[in-house]
């Protein structure tokens, strides 16, 4: 029992949707603030809603659908997910990570996650996309962690390896498709740190994450991360930088959700793109 989530309810979850689809997905795209886009992509469409799947949380967040979608994208059979869970929608952590056990038992063996960010490194500019080498985990820091709690053998060990979580070869994989596209001029590659939300960064929590070594900040990916490596998921993470956080005392900026979809949109093409072209050579 892991806060009310046993096997079952993750085997009824997944049994369910396999015997409603004929898609077999090895790959699993989590779609994060307003990057579902990417999931319209996908021929062959069959969509669930998440109030339609059995024990399968909802979202509540602007900018995130709240479907599943089935599909083929360049002819690799996928499963999108357009609106992710957040920690500060008042879920659980386990909660948060429960369609990443769902994919794995549909047999999914490549998750894809995405998230909109705000840019701490200096060189950053608004409109990168940024590789995720690394994470910190700050809610971690606090004691939540997807993991704690029983552990089921059958989704993995105890004790997940986390220092390479970001599968190394996906990364040299995407920065080559990247450099076909023509994209290596906004393309990073950097350290994700993830706080609960909802809250944006105050100046000081900000400089203490420059200090950490951090690239980029944001409120999701790093839970989904957590239970992908115990999973046997080969991930790779990809951050949209949609604002520059604020280290400046004297400064007016503002962090706010409306411009970080307004940036969202303007990037999502070239996304969508570099996710696609790549989906193709896995």
């Amino acid at each position: 029992l892991e806060n009310g989530i046993f096997y079952e309810d993750y085997k009824e979850t997944a049994d369910w949707l396999l015997n409603r689809t004929k898609q077999r997905p090895k790959v699993a795209i989590i779609c994060g603030s307003g990057l579902g886009g990417l999931a319209d992509l996908l021929e062959e469409k069959i969509v669930f809603k998440y109030e339609d799947i059995p024990c399968f949380p909802t979202s509540t967040v602007q900018g995130h659908a709240g479907q599943l979608v089935f599909g083929k994208l360049n002819g690799c059979e996928c499963v999108c997910m357009q609106g992710r869970f957040h920690f500060y929608e008042g879920y659980n952590i386990q909660t948060v990570t429960y369609p990443v056990r769902v994919f794995y038992l549909l047999g999914v063996s490549t998750l894809i996650v995405t998230n909109a960010a705000g840019g701490l490194n200096d060189t950053y500019s608004v409109g990168d996309i940024m590789l995720i080498k690394d994470h910190i985990n700050m809610p971690g820091f606090a004691g939540q962690n997807p993991l704690c709690g029983h552990n089921d053998e059958r989704f993995g060990v105890r004790f997940a390896c986390m220092s390479d979580a970001y599968d190394r070869d996906l990364r040299a994989l995407t920065r080559k498709t990247a450099k076909e596209l023509g994209y290596d001029s906004f393309l990073q590659e950097g350290v994700y740190c993830m706080l609960a939300g909802p809250t944006y960064e105050t100046i000081a929590e900000c400089k203490l994450f420059q200090m950490l070594g951090a690239d980029a900040v944001g409120m999701s990916t790093v839970p989904e991360v957590d239970v992908a490596p115990d999973r046997r998921l080969r991930v790779l993470g990809l951050s949209l930088i949609t604002n520059k956080v604020v280290t400046d005392y004297e400064s007016n900026e503002k962090a706010n959700h409306t411009e970080v979809l307004k940036t969202t949109e303007r990037r999502t093409q070239d996304l969508q793109n570099l996710v696609s072209r790549l989906i193709a050579k896995l």
